[in-house]
């Protein structure tokens, strides 16, 4: 069980951590509006919605290296693509604020930087509500070529860093960073450098992937319970119980060899090792709460944990207490400090127990 003591320990170390972090970095592109100012377009007759802010943010695997670097891990290199874009200035300009590592973020005259625009509509009475996303994504399969290169700056990597972080957001096969091709040479070299009489090897391949999770083998992975339950039985329930996600958590790691975190909202998280099955309950916040991104905020305080040699289960806790941070940012996809783990962590230890279920 994770201890105060413990936990600072932990944290005071992240600095020294070193990570790759592989896969689609998209921009998140706000577009706040103000629905006071509207106009009516006099070619069209339809109303021009006015935008009095533009803020732009790393999404996807961008959210994972915010999430990183605001619990001030040492070294996050970003290896994936921009377009030669505005976007991908913007894109780029945000990860190195960040103190990102950028040089295996190729840049490419031949593709578009990933989008999600958010247009934010303030109404008249105050309220402020998204609305229709526009989202810009490459519609072709990932060329050869950067697959190579992709690959070359991993392998470039993998002396230096204590783990490979993979996130695949894009969920066409083969149309984002992470193609069949990519997986399945990280997948041989996961297999390669895992030694079974260590709990953590190293590096630690991690994987968190929205449609093809259960292909990471030899990989620690982190599926929310409906994309376990779709890796496991090929269907996505309309709900997934607490015991269902352990079972399809049990399964993943009959295939993966490796931990297995099993990421269930409200109730928190259940890990699966060789040594049995635990549950985590999440941290018990009031007041509105924004879910975008909490997985992201999952992987970044649970993986530095790892790094350091945290057992699977007190790297979760962690994982649990950044998260639960996080989705008390309204509007914007959030990040949380080591200080404010701490405190979190001070605030509700007895509630966030592991419980043995297997």
């Amino acid at each position: 069980m994770l201890t105060l003591k413990r936990l600072e320990e932990l944290l005071a170390n992240y600095p020294t951590v070193r990570i790759a972090l592989v896969g689609d970095f998209f921009l998140d592109k706000y577009l706040d509006c103000d629905r006071r100012l509207s106009e009516v377009s006099l070619e069209t007759g339809l109303e021009a919605f006015q935008v009095v802010r533009v803020r732009c943010y790393p999404g996807a695997a961008g959210t994972v290296a915010a999430n990183l670097k605001a619990l001030e891990v040492g070294t996050v290199c970003a290896v994936g693509f921009t377009g030669d874009d505005g976007e991908g200035y913007e894109l780029r300009r945000g990860l190195e604020r960040m103190g990102v590592d950028t040089t295996f973020l190729f840049v490419r005259s031949d593709l578009l930087t990933p989008t999600y625009t958010k247009p934010m509509m303030r109404e008249r009475d105050g309220r402020v509500r998204e609305l229709n996303r526009l989202d810009i994504r490459n519609r072709q399969p990932l060329p050869d070529d950067l697959q190579t290169q992709i690959l070359q700056a991993v392998e470039k990597l993998l002396p230096e860093v204590h783990a490979v972080i993979v996130a695949d957001q894009v969920p066409e096969r083969n149309w984002g960073v992470v193609t069949d091709r990519v997986r399945t040479t990280l997948c041989q070299w996961a297999a390669q450098r895992s030694r079974p009489s260590s709990l953590v090897p190293r590096p630690i391949f991690y994987a968190d992937s929205r449609t093809r999770i259960g292909e990471f083998a030899h990989f620690f992975i982190k599926p929310n319970r409906f994309e376990a339950a779709r890796a496991v039985s090929g269907t996505t329930p309309e709900k997934v119980s607490l015991a269902e996600a352990a079972a399809f958590g049990q399964a993943l790691f009959a295939r993966t060899g490796k931990p297995v975190f099993v990421t269930v909202g409200e109730l928190g998280i259940v890990v699966v090792t060789a040594e049995g099955t635990w549950h985590i309950p999440a941290v018990p916040v009031t007041g509105e709460v924004d879910i975008t991104g909490a997985g992201d905020s999952v992987t970044g305080g649970l993986v530095p944990a790892l790094c350091l040699g945290a057992h699977p289960v007190e790297a979760a806790t962690i994982g649990n207490l950044v998260a639960s941070i996080t989705i008390q940012q309204i509007g914007v996809t959030g990040t949380a400090t080591r200080r404010q783990v701490l405190a979190r962590f001070e605030e509700c230890a007895d509630a966030i127990r592991p419980q043995r279920l297997a």
